[in-house]
């Protein structure tokens, strides 16, 4: 089988018309949606772009595949599941954002890897937006592949991360600029100076996601700019997908591919007085993810999932498509035990709690660590560096204000959690 991944950036879980955003028009990924299942309860083990990669490539916590910035992951090639789909006979492709260090080209059959700016001078197509960019390259490889092979592409969209450099940061293609004129973005509700307050007294002004909440949100007409900019990128990645789509649909091949979307990490739009990603709240940590695979029978085409998937478990799910077996040091799960028919009725039962991690990045003070073990109803923090705990009822608090780790009356539940995650935690490396 075909595999397609379509992996856009800093677009978290309810960026999306089908997940019920009220605002952001993505017409191509809800009907990839009412063609697949959607997971809704799909997390990132790391949010930040480059570990975030290393993590969907290795099929690996951060803990393991050592990448704790923006260098290459440490396990080996051939452990990933590109070199395994490589090595098993498939024409590979990169088109797109890396950032894990510089791409082994020779590793790829197609590979052309950019990202940074949202728009780029070339000689192959002048002057061209990155999405835009993205849309050609990815029809250049599906164009020219062999077609007596197998393939595996990943469109690495930039969109929707900011052009960080740039006063006006999120900067799309001049025909979207029509999209959302006449409406009002909704701020959220703990998008507020009480909120930001409620933080760890460690996050000050120096903090970069506080840092960035300057650049983006500090005023509600920058806001309304900034937001209608940030979905008119998410609506031109939706469109690039339908390209993408309806060029699989035009070859005929389809019927035979893995197409998954999902993301590098969440994205605050101003929660806790905060802008971009990096800490455990569920802005940050919740990402989309669409799966459509041919075998899925139908009772589950346009349903919704809401159990725990990774982002470490598209390694082994994808490799499960083709046919490989996972490296044994993989160590999230196939995604297909959830939606294909149950062969052995004695497999594990699915994960109900995962172990999250952040390393430093520069200083403490600029990001700091931050891990924490999350279940659907409650969620337990750690900020190392400060040794401060947090503890949060996300079932009546599921915007994560109140903190109850020095409530008396959920001590026990504290040493439990804090237990379990030292396990989860040790489980990881």
């Amino acid at each position: 089988m075909n595999v397609v991944v379509l992996y856009a950036d800093d677009w978290r879980h309810d960026t999306l018309g089908v997940a019920g955003n009220p605002v952001v028009k993505t017409p191509h990924l809800d009907r990839l949606a009412s063609q697949g299942i959607r997971f809704t309860e799909n997390c990132v083990t790391t949010s930040i772009c480059g570990v975030s990669r290393a993590n969907l490539y290795t099929g690996q916590w951060m803990s393991r595949h050592g990448n704790r910035g923006f260098g290459m992951w440490q396990t080996p090639w051939e452990e990933t599941y590109l070199g395994q789909l490589k090595g098993n006979g498939y024409y590979l492709g990169h088109v797109g954002k890396w950032h894990n260090g510089q791409i082994p080209k020779d590793k790829f059959d197609f590979a052309v890897a950019y990202h940074g700016r949202h728009w780029y001078e070339t000689k192959e197509y002048g002057r061209v937006h990155v999405t835009q960019r993205n849309e050609n390259d990815a029809l250049k490889f599906l164009q020219n592949r062999p077609k007596d092979r197998p393939f595996y592409l990943t469109v690495s969209f930039f969109a929707t991360h900011a052009e960080d450099g740039h006063k006006d940061q999120y900067l799309p293609q001049p025909e979207s600029m029509e999209l959302y004129q006449d409406v009002s973005i909704p701020v959220p509700l703990n998008a507020t100076q009480e909120s930001w307050e409620r933080l760890p007294d460690f996050f000050d002004e120096k903090n970069e996601g506080r840092n960035r909440w300057h650049w983006r949100f500090d005023d509600e007409a920058k806001y309304q700019r900034m937001m209608k900019n940030y979905f008119r990128l998410a609506s031109e990645v939706d469109a690039t997908c339908g390209v993408v789509l309806n060029e699989l649909e035009k070859q005929g091949v389809l019927d035979n591919t893995l197409v998954i979307f999902t993301t590098d990490n969440g994205y605050y739009h101003g929660e806790h007085g905060l802008a971009d990603k990096w800490y455990p709240h569920q802005e940050s940590i919740r990402v989309p993810l669409i799966i459509v695979d041919p075998r899925m029978p139908s009772s589950k085409k346009g349903t919704t999932n809401q159990e725990f998937t990774l982002s470490v478990d598209l390694a082994p799910t994808i490799l499960a498509t083709a046919g490989i077996e996972a490296p044994q040091r993989m160590q999230g799960r196939d995604i297909s035990d959830l939606y294909l028919p149950v062969v052995d009725a004695k497999s594990a039962p699915w994960r109900t709690e995962f172990f999250y991690e952040h390393p430093t990045l520069r200083s403490k003070d600029f990001i700091p660590a931050s891990e924490a073990l999350v279940r659907k109803d409650w969620k337990y923090m750690v900020w190392p560096e400060d040794h401060v705990e947090q503890l949060f009822d996300l079932q009546s608090d599921p915007r994560e204000e109140n903190d109850l780790a020095s409530d008396p009356a959920q001590a026990k539940r504290l040493a439990e959690m804090r237990q379990r995650f030292t396990e989860l935690k040790e489980a990881a490396k």
